[in-house]
């Protein structure tokens, strides 16, 4: 069982009176951003596994599984302990997520049971404010031109999104005297890239992959992103109205423009070449087969699961984060596209390495030509 880090920082200051907000999920992309972004107003409790990579220093780690409820109960009486029982928000980032697009029991037992063991225990605490990081693709996919709000369908085509759904309900259901947020985020990225469908789109055009030229579904839909900026906007703003907000309530958080897939392809293609990049839509039976063709070699990307969502589209109405948030977007991924592109041209190993991308043969042997 994990329990609290001996390592771990000595506790609240007792002088220190500044609301306390814990962060699960503090050592991923996001909770480490978050928890930086909030230190200056609040004291701040990293929640995670044990292991690499660790939270911010700056703040005090607790280490928990999820999975257990003795070893959530372990960890929030150090909370207790150090910082009282009054907790202003609690940051639920931590969840499983596998872009494999396979069936795994973890949906259910980290990011579904998970969830249901840890709202079961802040039972015992005075938590204001329980924020949940949803994703749009609970929705059911729109059109070109149709936006969706938050009273829209929902209808989650594999495991990932279905895992948040269910876990909104539990979270419905089981909140107590919480009031509860459910942030519906879009797809996250930065100016290095980190945004799997993005690095690997970037990638194949880098390297001129055949698969590149080719599409499986209609190239005018697209999905929704969202910049780590934006989303650090929009938590923190989430965290200082949780006075204003409703009990429960779901709040969209995305740009207000959906790219569409040929819009991103001729953008990457004329920053990474200097020409528009020509795809061609490819019919899904072909497209499946060559998916299935390309996994038995290895091909770390492209899967067929991915054929039969490619034409999904996703646009967001953001207007209650903008009336309840006062929170709208400052970026938008085409604009950010030639930052990208800029860093991977500065140093493609380096940028490879960043987005977790292995990276070509001919770049590792003109790394070794160089040293």
């Amino acid at each position: 069982m994990e329990t609290t880090n001996e390592l771990a920082a000595s506790g609240g200051d007792q002088d220190d009176h500044r609301d306390v907000v814990l962060v699960t999920g503090s050592s991923g992309m996001i909770g480490t951003n978050i928890i930086k972004r909030l230190l200056k107003d609040y004291q701040v409790v990293g929640l995670d596994k044990m292991g690499n990579p660790y939270p911010p220093k700056e703040a005090e780690w607790i280490c928990f599984d999820l999975t257990s409820e003795e070893s959530i109960r372990a960890a929030m009486e150090r909370v207790r302990y150090a910082y009282g029982s009054k907790i202003a928000s609690v940051i639920h980032l931590a969840a499983y997520y596998d872009f494999s697009g396979e069936p795994s029991p973890l949906y259910e037992k980290v990011t579904i049971q998970g969830t249901e063991n840890f709202v079961k225990v802040l039972q015992d605490f005075e938590v204001e404010q329980f924020v949940f990081s949803s994703t749009n693709l609970i929705y059911k996919p729109t059109t070109p031109g149709i936006r969706i709000n938050e009273d829209c369908p929902l209808e989650p085509n594999w495991n990932y999104p279905e895992s948040k759904m269910n876990t909104e309900e539990i979270i419905r259901e089981k909140r107590g005297n919480m009031h509860a947020v459910l942030l519906r985020l879009a797809g996250v990225y930065d100016d290095i890239g980190h945004s799997i469908p993005v690095s690997h789109q970037i990638q194949r055009i880098y390297e001129k992959q055949l698969t590149s030229h080719f599409y499986s579904g209609d190239t005018s839909h697209g999905n929704v992103f969202l910049h780590m900026e934006d989303l650090l906007d929009a938590l923190e703003k989430t965290v200082e109205n949780r006075k204003t907000l409703a009990e429960e309530i779901a709040i969209n958080i995305g740009e207000a423009e959906t790219p569409t897939y040929e819009e991103l392809q001729k953008t990457i293609g004329r920053l990474v070449h200097g020409e528009d990049w020509e795809t061609f839509e490819m019919p899904k039976p072909l497209a499946k087969a060559g998916a299935w063709g390309m996994d038995l070699v290895g091909d770390p990307f492209i899967k067929p699961w991915m054929i039969s969502r490619a034409d999904d589209h996703y646009e967001l109405d953001i207007s209650r984060a903008k009336e309840l948030l006062n929170w709208e977007p400052k970026h938008r991924l085409i604009d950010t596209l030639p930052y990208m592109i800029q860093e991977l041209k500065a140093d493609p190993l380096k940028w490879y390495r960043m987005n977790k991308i292995e990276p070509p043969e001919r770049l590792q042997k003109e790394q070794t030509q160089q040293k």
